[in-house]
């Protein structure tokens, strides 16, 4: 096999949305000379970004002060919040949390922001290679990393090249910044390598699903944000819905769920359809039409599941590093605030840059400042929803100078065997009518003759282990149906159906024997989400 083509930059930052490409903007307007690169898996920039998104503007004043005479595609200012508590028929307001006040702030889609982003990276000349999925680390002689390298692209199913075989190129720079996202792939491997999380606590995660739908004229209120928590979730399940009302009739629906929950047998794209069916949503929706949906896996551990952000050769920002703040239910302020201080990091360097001293300065910024203050709150909600709104109440009081800080623990070890809660779940009627069908919405697609890219690393435990003790929870805690067992002439087996696969890692994050692992598939492929 020949070597592979060789391309050097100065910086190389692996992931297209607001914390990469904030530091390659900022990098340029400190130092136009520098040669960054953005390397982006999805075949457009945000195609792959999913996010409520509600976000703060002060970080973007200070990236592009000017930002506001050419705003992003869909830019609403926030008008009103309400805060509901949801039982099964009705809805009662509560008193708004000061996390979930959004006054100054706008409703985006981040996907379309970053697109947004990338065209002013693009015209301070940082080279963007959409499409192309940075598999492999690089690494250096005295093991630091080199670099990534390209996902080879043309392999069938066995690994061998196909007609259209064209392998991937080698990327090196001195330093390497990981802004993959939450549980990102390279971001994963080198955690795991470096040790960086032998200090803190497990990281924790949620799943969130969202939608936007087109609905009949006169029922959007532009600018009204809305959050609820309780039905139909049970008291043990951390998590709630968004409502965002954008404009062009347009309204952005979620659902997030903690993965922390104990019920093998919970449907978290179930528990969003029921959602959607509470009266005060269903009246909401009826006579709509869905335009785009699409899941993804949400950082949680916050402040003390903060790992070692550098290593040699690299740094981790944004969702990579886990800098999102839960009880805000925001990341992207943090994602390019991180972006920014990463950039300013390298550049007061000089000609010789490298990582360290970055986890150092991240630590001492308000970044972080402002993940401690909530340190506590998330992991209240361990005991349940009216402990964890008890304990959310006193943290908010007290600003964060509780004396203690409580544990986080890994999502993947909380199922309990079988525990099955009933739940007195409605008939629905609205679309999407099943998980397929919500991947037809979120525009996937992978060539069925490429690696799966969802390995299976001990095949026998799921039909062992996994079928006596959970019952296969691959099959319902997946929003893509990618796990299926069938019964074929072969026997029982576990059925994976890659081509549905929205790249939201639950399966990687929640499986209790952690032996699904999530690699990279061939560059551009995986949903094209529109405006979410």
């Amino acid at each position: 096999m020949s070597e592979r083509e060789i391309m050097e930059y100065d910086v190389i930052v692996v992931g297209g949305g607001p914390a990469g490409l904030a530091c390659a903007i900022r990098l340029k307007q400190l130092n136009p000379q520098v040669n960054v690169c953005v390397i982006e898996k999805a075949a457009e920039v945000g195609a792959h970004i999913l996010s409520g998104a509600v976000i703060e503007t002060d970080p973007l004043d200070q990236l592009l002060p000017d930002w506001r005479d050419h705003p992003p595609p869909i830019c609403v200012p926030v008008i009103k919040d309400e805060f509901l508590f949801l039982s099964k028929r009705s809805a009662r307001k509560l008193l708004t949390p000061p996390q979930l006040s959004n006054h100054g702030n706008v409703i985006v889609s981040l996907g379309a922001m970053c697109a947004w982003l990338a065209a002013r990276a693009e015209n301070l000349e940082v080279d963007i290679f959409p499409g192309y999925a940075a598999s492999e680390i690089s690494w250096s002689e005295n093991g630091e990393v080199k670099g990534v390298i390209i996902g080879d692209m043309g392999v069938d199913k066995s690994g061998k090249p196909k007609d259209t075989y064209v392998e991937g190129i080698e990327i090196q720079a001195p330093v390497t910044v990981l802004a993959e996202g939450c549980r990102g792939h390279l971001s994963k491997q080198l955690i795991k390598h470096f040790k960086l999380d032998q200090d803190c606590d497990p990281q924790t995660y949620g799943i969130g699903m969202k939608e936007l739908w087109r609905l009949p004229e006169g029922r959007v209120k532009p600018g009204l944000v809305q959050h609820t928590i309780g039905w139909p979730l049970d008291k043990q399940i951390y998590g709630g819905s968004f409502v965002y009302h954008l404009n062009d009739n347009r309204v952005a629906l979620g659902f997030v769920a903690g993965l922390d929950y104990q019920d093998p047998q919970f449907m978290p794209f179930e528990a969003f359809q029921q959602f959607k069916h509470h009266p005060r949503m269903r009246a909401l929706l009826e006579g709509g039409e869905i335009i785009s949906s699409g899941a993804r896996a949400i950082i949680e551990g916050g402040y003390q599941s903060l790992p070692t952000t550098e290593m040699p050769g690299a740094l981790l920002i944004g969702d990579a590093a886990g800098l999102l703040n839960v009880p805000k239910i925001k990341g992207t302020h943090q994602a390019i605030r991180s972006g920014m201080l990463a950039a300013e990091h390298l550049h007061a360097q000089g000609d010789v840059i490298t990582s360290q001293g970055f986890d150092k300065l991240l630590r001492g910024s308000p970044i972080v400042s402002e993940l401690k203050k909530v340190r506590n709150i998330r992991p209240g909600f361990y005991k349940g929803l009216w402990l964890g709104l008890a304990n959310a109440a006193w943290e908010t009081a007290t600003a964060g100078w509780s004396p203690w800080t409580l544990k986080n623990h890994a999502d993947h070890a909380t199922l309990k065997t079988n525990l099955s809660i009933q739940r007195e779940w409605v008939e629905r009627e609205l679309p999407p009518k099943d998980r397929l069908a919500s991947v037809y919405y979120a525009a996937t697609e992978h060539d069925e003759d490429q690696p799966v890219h969802l390995q299976i690393l001990e095949p026998d435990v799921c039909l062992t282990r996994c079928a006596e003790e959970f019952d296969h929870p691959c099959t319902r805690f997946c929003p893509a149906n990618v796990y299926e067992m069938v019964t074929d002439e072969q026997g029982k087996r576990l059925q994976i159906n890659a081509a549905n696969c929205v790249h939201c890692k639950t399966c990687d994050i929640k499986d209790p024997y952690q032996i699904i692992n999530w690699v990279t598939p061939e560059g551009g492929a995986g949903p094209n989400y529109q405006n979410l």
